[in-house]
């Protein structure tokens, strides 16, 4: 059984100092108002069990909170008071140096709230830990300077999170669609060099990619790019070749063919082609950005995007050649095929590739197959989204963030060259237990702390307002998301719905759970999870209309946030079947991992809350291993086609070092109480010799996660 200290550092729990502790209390107050020694060891036995039960491991304040508490139940007020004052003492001395201990902990490799907050960056690299370090230095400025003490104690609390403080204090946006066609067609600026508009389609992927690493240290958020806007380039490198093929013919004595120079000329683009989406999947990969981890990079494979005829024929080429790489995977430092992060894949369902009978339906049944071996691509529905979102069809920002629907200065849809302002999430868990199960006391809590999140995100607005342009050229200069001048700020790009805003939230199926005591799939209990959906559109679109921001409503992809979240839920709340019971609660609206219900009912039952979540929205199944069913993987696309807007399949693609095993190794509770993860065949539990991927928030995680996120991994039922 262990323990997680001030600093982060997990250790074994001790008995003995909590017995001391009350002991230096109990001995500080008069004979006649002290606890006999049988009291004390009362204490420290209960703290010893509450510990026990609680599957995960408690911090040195939440501790310190059931000794208060037990202290007070031996009716020992005078050792409480005296208890209680040495903790706030103590606590003013940490504060007046709150960033020491976590940056003195992290450099050492112990930190295991820090080693586990972000499943894509490995803690023991040194860029990633001088990005840890500076962020906890950035997150003191924010909560000491920069935001409303209100809001950094809601946020400290668990009733709101505050998205990525520790990048608040620099004036930088969350995530974006990158315009790679305008930095390609008009040229850009990379690190003060120009780049001109590139001859061939292999130098347009090298742009694209250096691209994306110099986006990627100027936000802190994913960004998205689609292949549309490298498929013209596929027909630059076609006549290239043919003039080449043809001068070759002309300078060897051979009779010019234009048949033949037309084969050869194709044989050389298929093999570009070949070697440029190469480039991107191994550049994204071996890319490491400012912030110590590879590009959040989202790929998006949409025919219809192009018009019919050559240019659909040169994007199909390269969709495939994706989606073979993909399948192949990249080999780790065993030499071993393992299934990368990123980039991550979007495949568009649409009439042109789901019917078998479609003339684009070999790439349906590849992208099946890359599914059952490498977890992607997650697949949005053309005809389902051209609903939802007034005729159009675009890609998300990051894991699940969608833009709202734009008409440029012609009045023409504009979806890339756009961006996200930030995320501030609601803990509706805490709403609901806040409120007693007393409905009119939830609604009005409610409206509260929506009052508290729109100033933490008009918080985010203020800071980007006044920015200059010239603190990330590339984005606002030279064509990824505008072309401001030099001094000149983004503040247009902040108005109008240019850019999303997003009020986050977690927890719907707990929340619901408490106020009626049914789930929210039940179909007594739906309409009040609708009503607090409804509840907070209407709040979003008050705001826009008050302040011409275009705030959305988003299903937040909760992270290390559904830990904290769960932690701060039974410190405040205790153990509530059901509701608080967990080390995680549910993101967005999604069905509990635990709830038995079959993928078709799973995406049929959320497609109702996806389209209540328009700033972004994601649904998924939980299956075995596919790769001999691959029917079953298309019967599951077809469904999503037909009746939902974005959704995935979490399929399973791990590695042992040790062994050389080849399957889905499992999470296992070890003697200590712990969560950790083995090899079936070998038991190796060294994380460092295994390769796990797993879906968590909508993208693939390879870094491991806490202790809450492990847990709901390893409680998830199977859908298929």
């Amino acid at each position: 059984m262990k323990i997680i200290k001030r600093s982060g550092t997990e250790v074994l729990f001790d008995k003995q100092k909590i017995l001391s502790a009350v002991i230096k209390a109990n001995e500080s107050v008069v004979d006649s108002e002290r606890m006999t020694d049988e009291q004390i060891h009362v204490i420290g036995n209960n703290v010893e069990k509450a510990c026990a039960t609680m599957n995960r491991s408690l911090t040195v304040e939440e501790i310190q909170d059931l000794v208060e508490n037990l202290i007070m139940n031996q009716r020992a007020y005078a050792v409480a008071r005296n208890y209680i004052t040495y903790r706030y003492k103590r606590a003013l001395v940490r504060k007046s140096n709150s960033t020491d201990d976590q940056i003195l902990t992290l450099l050492a490799c112990k930190n295991e709230e820090v080693k586990q907050e972000n499943s894509n960056k490995n803690p023991t690299v040194s860029s990633v830990q001088r990005d840890y370090m500076a962020g906890e230095v950035s997150k003191d400025i924010t909560k000491r300077f920069l935001l409303p003490q209100d809001i950094v104690e809601a946020h400290e609390q668990g009733l709101i999170h505050f998205h990525d403080s520790d990048y608040f204090a620099q004036h930088m946006h969350n995530c974006c669609l990158v315009n790679l066609e305008d930095m390609l067609e008009n040229g850009t600026v990379v690190s003060e060099t120009m780049i001109d508009t590139p001859k061939s389609f292999e130098t347009a992927c090298n742009i694209a990619t250096q691209s994306i690493a110099q986006i990627a240290s100027s936000q802190y958020g994913g960004q998205s790019f689609t292949l549309a806007h490298l498929a013209p380039f596929v027909d630059v490198s076609r006549q290239k070749y043919k003039r080449y093929v043809r001068e070759e013919f002309r300078v060897t004595g051979l009779e010019v063919d234009e048949d033949k120079i037309n084969q050869i000329a194709e044989l050389r683009v298929k093999e570009e082609i070949k070697r440029g989406v190469q480039m991107i999947q191994y550049q994204v990969i071996t890319l490491m950005t400012t912030n110590g981890q590879a590009p959040f990079v989202t790929v998006f494979m949409y025919l219809n995007e192009v018009p019919d005829g050559q240019l659909r024929e040169d994007l199909a080429a390269i969709i495939e050649e994706v989606l073979k790489q993909r399948i192949l995977g990249v080999k780790n430092e065993m030499g071993v095929y393992v299934t990368p992060a990123f980039p991550k894949l979007i495949y568009v369902l649409e009439e042109d590739n789901i019917h078998e009978d479609s003339k684009y339906y070999y790439l349906t049944r590849l992208a099946a197959k890359c599914t059952a071996k490498r977890l992607v691509p997650d697949y949005i529905s053309e005809k389902i989204m051209k609903k939802l979102k007034q005729g159009n069809c675009y890609p998300c920002m990051g894991c699940r963030s969608f833009l709202s629907v734009y008409q440029d200065e012609n009045g023409k849809p504009k979806y890339y060259g756009r961006f996200n302002q930030g995320v501030v999430t609601l803990n509706l868990v805490d709403i609901a237990c806040s409120s007693g199960k007393d409905m009119d006391r939830f609604w009005e809590i409610f409206d509260e702390r929506l009052e508290l999140c729109y100033r933490a995100l008009m918080a985010r607005h203020n800071r980007l307002k006044g920015t200059p342009s010239d603190v990330a050229p590339i984005l606002w200069q030279y064509g990824a998301l505008a072309r401001l001048k030099k001094g000149e700020t983004i503040d247009k790009l902040l108005y109008g719905g240019y850019s999303t805003i997003s009020l986050g939230y977690a927890g719907l199926c707990e929340c619901t759970r408490y106020m009626t005591g049914k789930s929210h799939t039940d179909p007594e209990a739906t309409p009040f999870a609708m009503a607090v959906m409804k509840h907070l559109n209407d709040a979003c679109e008050k705001w826009k209309r008050e302040t011409n921001i275009a705030f959305s409503v988003y299903g937040t992809p909760l992270e290390s946030t559904t830990y904290k979240f769960s932690k701060c839920l039974q410190k405040r709340f205790g153990i509530i079947p059901g509701v608080t019971d967990k080390s995680y609660i549910t993101n967005s609206y999604h069905v509990h991992v635990t709830e038995d219900i079959d993928a078709f009912k799973k995406l049929g039952f959320e497609a109702q809350f996806q389209e209540m979540s328009p700033g972004g929205a994601i649904s998924y199944v939980e299956v075995p291993n596919m790769q001999d069913n691959l029917e079953a993987v298309l019967a599951v696309m077809k469904y999503i086609y037909d009746h939902i807007m974005y959704a995935e399949l979490n399929t399973k693609s791990d590695y042992c070092m040790e062994c050389g095993y080849e399957g889905e190794i499992r999470v296992i509770t070890d003697e200590n109480g712990k969560l950790v993860w083995e090899c079936p065949r070998c038991k190796n539990r060294n994380q460092n010799h295994m390769s796990v991927a797993r879906r968590t928030c909508g993208y693939i995680g390879t870094q491991f996660w806490n202790q809450g996120r492990t847990q709901e991994i390893k409680e998830r039922v199977l859908h298929l």
